[in-house]
């Protein structure tokens, strides 16, 4: 006859921990005054030995960083978004100071899109004014966004690179339909960074990385390797970049590199923006919790550097990392709250 258990067994937990052979290179971004640049602080992205917030293995030797996006010119943008910038929309380097001062951005992209031939074809002379009163007026690190069009963005980085040689400027990016060589050649030479930019293909990435090994060292290499937002491919966005990260820890070099997402692509999903029925809105808020949502998603898969928008998703993607960098704890009970919750 069987006896029914009146107790579990009891038994210890042991922690699962890990040791991985690969270890994520470390890129500075933005050089102080002693170090040949202007800024008034450096980042540090990468430096990973284990997983993102795998705390019990290796705690991570530098926080997730955001950008905030920063145009040359009037564009369209969400209502969500417009409302908090709408002052400062036709003036870059006022544009620059909200997003440090008012937003808390740690750098800024410097999104370059009156060079395109098919808007305003504005000249590389006249892009180099736009970044030099952003660089007038804040003194974190920035990355230059180009328009799309891959001559033309290599027209306007050389000069750039040149220019403003030793600032450690991220550019963004670097593309296989480029002349890599080129770009790699002068952003190196005047000691800036490249954002090696592929589309969800882990061996594309590959590839571009091997190229740019033979003309400047690993340390100068950001890795983005496409971010679809939430409802558009973030599930497989998702499992990319995670896979990207795995591989390199076991000891794939070539994707050993911290990583960026373009997280302001959470914005091109029109859930994010359009009217829609009640249980839908409010639009303000529907906005940036998509953006944020797209964010908390990647940064567990490993996300090392966010572009992002709005001010709200920004707070709270930095609230969420300091308190996973912390390792505190929290009230177990609130974490079941959302599910009750009404907005």
């Amino acid at each position: 006859m069987r006896v029914k258990p009146s107790s579990l067994i009891e038994t210890k937990f042991k922690q699962p921990v890990q040791t991985y052979k690969g270890r994520i290179v470390e890129v500075k971004l933005g050089a102080t005054k002693n170090e040949g640049g202007t800024r008034g602080k450096t980042i540090v992205v990468g430096g990973e030995a284990a997983p993102a917030y795998y705390t019990f293995e290796k705690l991570m030797p530098h926080p997730p960083v955001i950008a905030i996006d920063v145009f040359d010119m009037k564009v369209p943008l969400p209502k969500a978004v417009k409302m908090h910038v709408k002052e400062v929309m036709e003036d870059p380097a006022a544009w620059a100071k909200l997003a440090v001062e008012g937003f808390e951005a740690d750098l800024l992209t410097v999104h370059l899109v009156s060079t395109d031939p098919l808007v305003k074809d504005t000249s590389p002379r006249e892009a180099i004014k736009t970044v030099e009163s952003v660089v007038q007026a804040v003194d974190v690190p920035l990355i230059i966004g180009g328009c799309g069009d891959a001559r033309k963005d290599m027209d306007v980085f050389e000069l750039i690179a040149e220019t403003f040689a030793g600032e450690r400027f991220l550019f963004s990016s670097v593309t296989r339909d480029m002349d890599v060589e080129r770009c790699a050649r002068f952003i190196n030479k005047h000691g800036h960074v490249a954002l090696a930019f592929t589309p969800m293909d882990l061996n594309l990435a590959r590839e571009l990385d091997r190229k740019l090994y033979d003309f400047m060292p690993r340390e100068n290499i950001v890795m983005d390797l496409t971010t679809a937002a939430l409802g558009y491919g973030l599930e497989y966005a998702f499992s990319n970049m995670e896979r990207a990260r795995l591989e390199a820890l076991n000891g794939d070099s070539e994707l050993a590199h911290p990583m960026c997402s373009g997280t302001t692509n959470a914005w091109a999903a029109r859930e994010a923006w359009l009217e829609m029925s009640p249980e839908w809105e409010p639009r303000e808020l529907r906005g940036p919790l998509w953006e944020l949502t797209t964010a908390l998603t990647l940064l567990l898969a490993g996300v090392d550097l966010f572009m992002m928008m709005h001010p709200a998703a920004v707070k709270a993607l930095k609230d969420t990392i300091r308190q996973l960098q912390s390792g505190g704890s929290v009230e177990a009970n609130k974490l079941v709250e959302w599910v009750s919750t009404r907005i």
